[in-house]
């Protein structure tokens, strides 16, 4: 009977341990919300994941809030893109709340060159426009999946995959991104290699990419 009594107690603590360790990950809210306390998070000594609350008597209507995505972004850039995010950042009451947006206008042929969410994954809609999108998957298979989007099409790209958007028409073009982090962040492909700070090795690079070193030098000056 004691034996049966210890298992029995062990596998409750598994599970209890399981359970733990499950939501450690990504905690759902423990209270309505947690609207961020915005710039005074960046004065507290500990850091936090996420932001410390603001007292919830203090907290108004505004910071629920956004005002401006219908206005077009300024494509006039050499890449013909302009990205207006709504995160945290913009709305402190998306604090814990796991979720965020952003709208992207595209010039004709304009890109949104080949990036990746490191804690988040992205649905995209198409409000206007054409557009060609694609992902590639994780070593070793490297494979692109790659779509043609037309006006209310959705795609979906996977959290950590790097992934682009090109609008193909000769029209402007117009989507709206859904992530499920309030903080999703974003890695550039090209800045995160050729413009680290400090820079990554010349020698490594020129290696990684089986170029001249004179080459690898080229792509840094351009950013």
């Amino acid at each position: 009977m004691a034996y049966i009594q210890v298992v029995l107690l062990l596998s409750l603590l598994l599970a209890l341990t399981s359970c733990f360790l499950t939501f450690a990950a990504d905690p759902a809210s423990l209270q309505d919300f947690c609207v961020a306390v915005g710039c005074l998070a960046s004065s507290f000594a500990v850091k936090l994941n996420g932001f410390a609350c603001k007292n919830p008597a203090w907290v108004q209507a505004n910071d629920f809030a956004f005002s401006g995505l219908h206005n077009p972004g300024n494509t006039g850039n050499p890449f013909g893109s302009a990205i207006t995010p709504v995160t945290v950042a913009q709305i402190p009451a998306l604090n814990t709340l796991g979720i965020s947006m952003v709208r992207i206008d595209y010039a004709p042929w304009g890109v949104v060159v080949p990036h990746y969410h490191p804690r988040a994954t992205e649905i995209i809609t198409v409000i206007e426009g054409s557009l060609e999108v694609g992902f590639v998957t994780s070593n070793p298979d490297n494979r692109l999946i790659s779509k043609t989007l037309q006006k209310g099409d959705v795609f979906v790209f996977p959290v950590g995959l790097v992934h682009y958007q090109r609008n193909i028409g000769n029209m402007n073009a117009v989507t709206i991104s859904g992530l499920n982090s309030q903080n999703p962040g974003v890695i550039t492909i090209g800045n995160a290699v050729f413009d680290s700070k400090p820079d990554i090795s010349t020698d490594i690079l020129a290696k990684a990419f089986q170029v001249n070193k004179n080459i690898v030098q080229q792509i840094k000056g351009k950013f």
